[in-house]
């Protein structure tokens, strides 16, 4: 099914925003965001091995041959560093891994080139902005005081890793390693990490903290940093075993029903509500639970199972059994979204990210329970004539439609959910890492120093 909905998506994006960053589904036309400046095709790279792991060979053709002809970094733009990386670099480096095809090698290294100037600021935490052309960067003007953000700078670790790897050049991973020397200087408040860093000073602005939108990614690519490393670096291994004690000690709470939360932090003062982006958690907890101290393996998985629980019930509360954007644990609601601003769906992949994780570490059946409950309410409610489009209240009966067909459901949320529904031996965990874009990067055992190199 997630091979006819991924046609679906991908025959419509063809159609109507070919070569453009996103579709509009209901408008039927192309759809540009601004976290991608002047650069095209953000569909295409982030689809890219999707096309592959579904063997949708013509479709993977047509891609690969748009991405040499017309896939072009030399634009005039500001663009996120962050979502450039996840999306753009992981999708090409994806690719490569995938196919062998030279040209994906090629622009991902190109395009790590063109990344490299938003490390130029006085610690070397690299600025959220960067203009691709002139090299200058800038935060986002509503950071707390002027602050780059923890899940952007702390989400560039594997790509830049694998871009050393493939380019021989040690800058990329030299600029990364660097981010967590100033992170292991800094006092953590409670051990935890704020979702502020100012570049200039390398203090900490407020003292915010969330494993959802702001921190989330951050605390992903330690555990995956180490496991993509074959368990080598100990350093990242050790930040990320610290870093979920910490969340556990303070931002982990029951409710009153029964239900695990990860609450946000604000200064001390904790904020009972949890966000759609902080259900990917749940996987994450499971997948570190192989290394967790000794006595603490079967704890982590737990928490994952809990973490799910939970998520699955923030869609199951809903009319439309699509997860809200965010949901609180307050004045007597439980999984619930109580503000407007917070209905939505945008076709985000993280409940079915972590039904993937849990299903695959546990086999439990219930996660493929939940991720066919998850397709039929894609199929019912999101599923339009042009594509797949996000929903502006998931507690009513009739769907007002945002028209807009996010990359990362082609990228993440079709993957996860054919993931969910495939065999163990696809693309194993012990070979593989998925980046936050479920893009998925090869473990480096230790003997592939320069394999690389020698082919050349």
């Amino acid at each position: 099914v997630s091979l006819q909905m991924m046609k679906h998506a991908w025959d419509n994006y063809k159609r109507y925003a070919w070569g453009l960053n996103e579709l509009k589904p209901i408008s039927k036309q192309g759809h540009s965001s601004n976290l991608f400046g002047n650069i095209q095709g953000a569909t295409i790279v982030d689809a890219l091995d999707t096309l592959y792991i579904m063997e949708m060979k013509e479709e993977f053709k047509e891609a690969t041959e748009w991405v040499e002809k017309n896939l072009d970094f030399n634009v005039n733009a500001e663009i996120s560093v962050f979502e450039v990386n996840i999306r753009f670099v992981g999708g090409l480096l994806s690719a490569y891994y995938l196919s062998g095809e030279e040209v994906f090698r090629k622009k991902a290294v190109e395009l790590g080139e063109k990344l490299l100037p938003a490390f130029n600021t006085p610690t070397g935490i690299p600025w959220a902005l960067l203009n691709i052309k002139s090299g200058i960067g800038r935060n986002w003007p509503w950071a707390s005081g002027g602050s780059s953000i923890l899940a952007e700078f702390g989400t560039l670790h594997l790509e830049f890793v694998h871009l050393s790897h493939l380019s021989g050049n040690p800058v990329f991973a030299e600029k990364v390693m660097n981010i967590r020397k100033v992170l292991n200087r800094l006092d953590k408040p409670e051990g935890l990490y704020p979702n502020y860093l100012n570049p200039s000073s390398g203090q900490w602005g407020q003292h915010h903290v969330s494993i959802g939108g702001l921190g989330d990614s951050f605390y992903e690519y330690l555990l995956k940093a180490w496991l993509m490393s074959d368990k080598t670096d100990e350093d990242g291994k050790k930040m990320y075993y610290d870093a979920v004690q910490a969340i556990e000690t303070h931002l982990i709470r029951k409710s009153s029903g029964g239900l695990t939360y990860i609450a946000e932090w604000k200064g001390g003062l904790l904020e009972h509500k949890m966000g759609h982006l902080t259900c990917f958690a749940g996987g994450m907890f499971a997948l570190g639970a192989d290394g967790a101290p000794s006595d603490k393996t079967g704890h982590h998985i737990e928490l994952g199972a809990e973490i799910a629980r939970t998520c699955h019930e923030s869609y199951d509360r809903t009319r439309m059994k699509l997860g809200p954007e965010a949901f609180r644990f307050d004045g007597g609601v439980e999984a619930i979204a109580t503000r407007q601003n917070e209905k939505y769906y945008i076709l985000r992949p993280e409940v079915i990210e972590t039904y993937m994780y849990m299903w695959r570490l546990t086999h439990d059946p219930k996660y493929r329970e939940w991720g066919w409950e998850a397709v039929e309410a894609l199929e019912k409610h999101c599923r339009v004539d042009g594509g797949y489009s996000g929903i502006r209240d998931v507690y009513i009966n009739h769907e007002s439609h945002d028209d807009v067909q996010q990359s990362f459901f082609l990228s993440e949320t079709l993957k996860y959910l054919y993931l969910l529904f495939s065999e163990d031996d696809l693309l194993p965990f012990e070979h593989w890492v998925f980046n936050t874009e479920a893009h998925p990067l090869p473990v480096l055992h230790k003997d592939d120093g320069n394999k690389e190199e020698n082919q050349k």
